[in-house]
């Protein structure tokens, strides 16, 4: 019998919070709207726990949304930050720790001969899009279907019905004008992008796309698909930008490039490299990058790119990052993914769980996920009923069909006996629905 639990201090905070910021969070998912019911509140985490307002505590597949791959507070990112931060927390001005961060990035990942460091994913994303208009002369770019890279205006857009795959604005605020020249293709259909750059290829400045899509939940590139946006780019003069904010040092020493083998022009960094704090880089060929001000005339600035605590963080995390670890993290991830299958089919619950290395989604269908279309089949009301039944046994997921989760070096072949046990008790509740 799952012992009833209640989030009093949860509901108060919830409540509060609402009072000051928009919906009462400070990012749209944090809100349990894909599931239902108010938010947890946390109050500290350790290894693979967190513990909430309420003291509950449970297992987290979250994880900060990936950067948090030793764990939560491992002892040596915690006393690397306090002998960094005995120094100041920030100077506007350079520090050696930039170096050793970007002589770090570029030892692991080929592709990145320069590297400048921003404050998020976001900024990222949007300054190697206007770095690579600057070096090709060009305004458009291709995103996909399903593919999400930060909330910069190009990017907020969906496919229309028209042929030419012209974007339409997704948020209330970004001018049709922004999205004008950003085409949307489909994810793992190569064709579509072949087609767009048919008849658009001399005003392409970049193709942008998760190597590994993770915001439509998992959905690995399908077999040919990343090395033939790489031979679609160099036919058409086009630059290939992957966004590794999630997957970059998540999936391999050398990100999702390294993986599968394809070398893009830029690629786009944040998560691991900050060991949790606010960070993001972008990088590539050493030409491109030489466009950046003050090298050059692109312009892209930040009062706290490169902070010292952040770079001191990224530097004790991907100095901490192992092929061992990597090995373990697929075992442990395997094992929750074939654990999670089978109580689904034992209940009678049509589940699709895809798998890569640390990172996984159970998709509730029958039918294989591989694009946008396909995720979106999957039945949201379905995991929300398992989300809630999980929380209840003490497992903490994502609030949301169509995320990630995230195993980390802290979780161990207990914690996943354990959730896959919770799993059986929560399938049978959503085969009562």
């Amino acid at each position: 019998m799952t012992k009833t639990r209640r989030w009093t201090k949860s509901a108060r905070l919830y409540s509060r919070a609402q009072r000051i910021l928009p919906g009462g969070v400070d990012s749209p998912v944090r809100a349990f709207s894909a599931v239902g019911g108010d938010p947890l509140f946390i109050r500290r985490a350790r290894g693979a726990e967190v513990v909430d307002a309420d003291g509950h505590r449970y297992i987290d597949y979250v994880m900060s949304w990936g950067p948090l791959i030793h764990g939560h507070a491992p002892r040596g990112l915690v006393a690397a930050l306090a002998r960094t931060a005995k120094d100041g927390t920030s100077f506007g001005a350079p520090t050696e720790l930039e170096i050793k961060l970007g002589e770090k990035v570029r030892s692991l990942m080929k592709s990145v001969e320069r590297v400048r460091f921003v404050s998020s994913g976001t900024e990222a994303v949007m300054s190697a899009v206007r770095l690579a208009r600057a070096a090709t002369g060009r305004d458009r770019i291709v995103k996909f279907e399903g593919c999400y890279h930060g909330h910069a205006d190009p990017f907020l857009v969906k496919a229309s019905s028209a042929a030419t795959s012209h974007g339409t604005p997704t948020s209330p605020g970004v001018p049709r004008k922004t999205v004008q020249h950003t085409l949307v293709a489909k994810y793992n259909d190569l064709r579509s992008c072949e087609r767009l750059c048919e008849g658009f290829g001399p005003q392409i400045a970049a193709i942008v796309v998760e190597p590994l899509a993770t915001n439509m939940g998992v959905v690995p590139p399908a077999d040919g698909f990343l090395a033939g946006l790489r031979a679609l780019c160099d036919r058409h003069g086009i630059l290939l930008v992957f966004d590794e904010v999630v997957s970059g040092f998540r999936v391999g020493l050398g990100g999702a490039q390294g993986l599968w083998g394809v070398r893009p022009d830029l690629t786009c960094l944040g998560q691991i490299i900050g060991g949790g704090l606010p960070v993001g880089a972008y990088g590539g060929r050493e030409d491109l990058m030489e466009f950046v001000s003050p090298a050059g005339p692109v312009h892209q600035s930040g009062t706290l790119a490169g902070n010292p605590l952040a770079m001191a963080a990224g530097l004790w995390s991907l100095g901490a990052l192992t092929r061992p670890l990597y090995r373990r993290l697929a075992r442990l991830g395997a094992m929750l993914a074939t654990g999670l299958a089978d109580a689904a089919r034992d209940a009678g619950v049509p589940l699709q769980v895809n798998a890569v290395g640390s990172l996984l989604t159970p998709f509730f269908t029958d039918g294989a996920v591989r694009d946008y279309a396909s995720a979106l089949r999957a039945n949201s009301l379905q995991y929300a009923t398992f989300f809630k039944a999980m929380l209840a046994r003490g497992v903490y997921l994502p609030p949301s069909q169509f995320e990630a989760w995230f195993l980390s070096a802290a979780h161990t072949e207990t914690s996943v006996r354990k959730t896959v046990a919770a799993a059986r008790e929560a399938m049978r509740e959503v085969a009562e629905m």
